[in-house]
C-alpha cells in the first residue's frame, strides 16, 4: 500500500488484507460503543472458576432438554460446522473442477457470503419468529442442492449456485438463531445462551472440519467429499425435523414461541 509521505510496510496481498480486516474490526468495535444502554443490569456474577464451569454445565444441559431450544441450537450448530467446512471444500472444489487458483477460488468464498448475507435479510423481513420452524425443510433442501457442484464447469455456474447456497443458508439460519436467543432468554440470562450457542458452534466447527482432514489424509476425491457433505446435512436435518415432530406429538412446543422469561 502506498500512501504519499508514509511507509506503510505493507508489501504483500496478505498483509493488506489483514489491515482491511482490523480496520474492519475497528469499525465493528466503534459500532459497538454507540449501541445505547438498554438499562438492564445483572446481578453480580461469581468469578470462581468451577462454579462458573457448573453453572456452564448446567445451562448448557437445560437449552439441549427445552424442546425448542434444542431444536434451534442442533440448526445453528449443525450450520457453523457445515459452513465453515464448505469454505475449505470450495478452495479444493475450485481448484480441481475449475482450474482456478487459490487467489480466484477465494472469490467464491465471498460469492458464498454475500448468498448468506442476502439469504438472512429475507428472512428478517418475511419470517416471523412464530413461524421460525418452518424455514426447516430449506436445510435439508441445501444439502440435497449441494452435491449439484460436482456438475459445475464454469466460474458463471459456480457464481449462480454458491449464490443459491449460500442464500438458502442464510434464509433458514437466521429464523433458527432468533428462535435460540428467544428460548436462551427465557430459559437463562442472555450471556449464558450465547455461550452455550458459541460453545457447541465451535465444538461441531473443530468436529467437521477434523472429519474433512480426514477425509483429505483418505485421498477421496473432493466431489466425493462433496456428495457426502450434502448427503450429511440433508440427513441430519431430516433427523431434527423428525425430532421437531416427534416434540410436537408429546405436547405443542411451539406455543412456548413468545413466552415470557421464567
Amino acid at each position: 500500500i502506498d500512501l504519499p509521505w508514509i511507509e506503510t510496510g505493507v508489501n504483500t496481498p496478505a498483509e493488506a488484507a489483514l489491515v482491511v480486516i482490523t480496520l474492519i474490526y475497528v469499525v465493528a468495535g466503534w459500532f459497538n460503543l454507540r449501541i445505547p444502554d438498554t438499562g438492564a443490569r445483572y446481578r453480580r456474577q461469581h468469578r470462581n472458576p468451577l462454579t462458573l464451569l457448573h453453572k456452564f454445565v448446567r445451562a448448557n444441559r437445560l437449552l439441549w432438554r427445552d424442546k425448542l431450544g434444542q431444536i434451534s441450537l442442533a440448526v445453528t450448530t449443525l450450520f457453523w460446522g457445515a459452513g465453515a467446512t464448505l469454505q475449505f471444500i470450495v478452495l479444493d472444489w475450485a481448484r480441481v473442477n475449475l482450474g482456478m487458483p487459490l487467489s480466484q477460488a477465494a472469490i467464491l468464498q465471498g460469492v458464498f457470503a454475500l448468498g448468506i448475507a442476502g439469504g438472512a435479510m429475507w428472512a428478517a423481513r418475511v419470517v416471523r419468529l412464530r413461524d421460525s420452524l418452518r424455514v426447516l425443510p430449506v436445510g435439508v433442501a441445501m444439502g440435497l442442492l449441494v452435491p449439484l457442484m460436482t456438475l459445475v464447469s464454469t466460474q458463471w455456474m459456480a457464481f449462480s449456485l454458491l449464490i443459491v447456497v449460500g442464500s438458502m443458508a442464510g434464509f433458514f439460519v437466521v429464523p433458527m438463531n432468533a428462535l435460540l436467543q428467544h428460548r436462551g432468554h427465557v430459559l437463562m440470562s442472555a450471556g449464558h445462551s450465547i455461550a452455550v450457542q458459541n460453545f457447541n458452534e465451535n465444538l461441531n466447527i473443530l468436529l467437521m472440519l477434523g472429519i474433512y482432514a480426514l477425509l483429505i489424509r483418505l485421498d477421496l476425491g473432493v466431489n466425493l467429499i462433496i456428495l457426502m457433505f450434502g448427503a450429511l446435512i440433508a440427513l441430519l436435518m431430516i433427523a431434527v425435523i423428525r425430532l421437531h415432530h416427534a416434540n410436537q406429538r408429546e405436547f405443542d412446543s411451539v406455543a412456548l414461541i413468545g413466552e415470557h422469561k421464567h
